[in-house]
């Protein structure tokens, strides 16, 4: 059974790009437009990875991270973050929150699907 990634990012044509790879690698994509919609989409189901912007509308990517991480069911779900943010702050902000990879806009998909396989839960 394919393993199921959640992609959160509040650009469309990101998680567009995003989705097309991991697809391409052989994962099930659920989409979310902010944490908020995210964490809605969580509800219990089995998901093997996460990845978040942090920069987003309504609930932001750090705030997400440590909502998640209060949920018994995805307490252990790794999160990567996609961020164009590069600063040394946020990354260990991000890291405090439960993030286990700081990947930084633009992306290579192949970067993205080897940060994953390292990562997602059997």
């Amino acid at each position: 059974m394919a393993k199921t990634i959640l992609v959160v990012d509040d650009s469309a044509s990101l998680r567009q790009v995003v989705s097309i790879a991991l697809k391409g690698g052989g994962y099930d994509v659920i989409e979310a437009c902010d944490g908020k919609d995210a964490l809605d989409k969580l509800n219990g189901r089995k998901i093997n990875l996460i990845i978040s912007d942090v920069n987003m509308p309504v609930m932001d990517g750090i705030t997400f991270v440590k909502e998640v991480k209060r949920l018994p069911t995805h307490k252990f779900t790794p999160i990567i973050m996609l961020t164009t943010e590069s600063q040394e702050a946020k990354k260990l902000e991000g890291q405090a929150a439960g993030a286990k990879a700081w990947v930084v806009k633009p992306f290579k998909p192949e970067q993205m699907l080897a940060a994953v396989a390292k990562l997602v839960l059997p």
